[in-house]
């Protein structure tokens, strides 16, 4: 049975984009794995309760992840909580400076859901 992988991104500038579309493409190319490549705005909670595995992507914006990523998390947290328990999960921080921040901020909505 094929894996599904969710990469939710958010991307004002072509950076954040690259970089999905790159997972994607090394994603794609293993057998057994289908990805589903969605915008913020776009996914929602059965998105993320079908997936069996996550990327999240964002540029990094006033030193914090960008709006539409935050917002996708506030509509989708609760309903998924507690049903995507130990899920594998990475992010991807377009950063033109550390990045840190943003990356921590979305980890720790990755704590909460408890994804590994």
């Amino acid at each position: 049975m094929a894996k599904t992988l969710l990469i939710v991104y958010h991307s004002m500038t072509d950076g954040t984009h690259q970089m999905v579309e790159a997972a994607r493409a090394g994603a794609s190319a293993e057998a057994g794995v289908g990805v589903r490549l969605l915008h913020a705005s776009q996914a929602g909670p059965a998105d993320v309760l079908t997936a069996d595995a996550y990327i999240f992507a964002t540029p990094e914006n006033l030193a914090a992840m960008s709006g539409q990523l935050k917002h996708f998390f506030d509509r989708t947290y609760y309903a998924a909580l507690d049903q995507i328990v130990g899920r594998p999960y990475a992010a991807l921080i377009c950063a033109g400076s550390d990045g840190n921040n943003a990356a921590r901020q979305v980890e720790r909505i990755a704590t909460g859901w408890r994804l590994s």
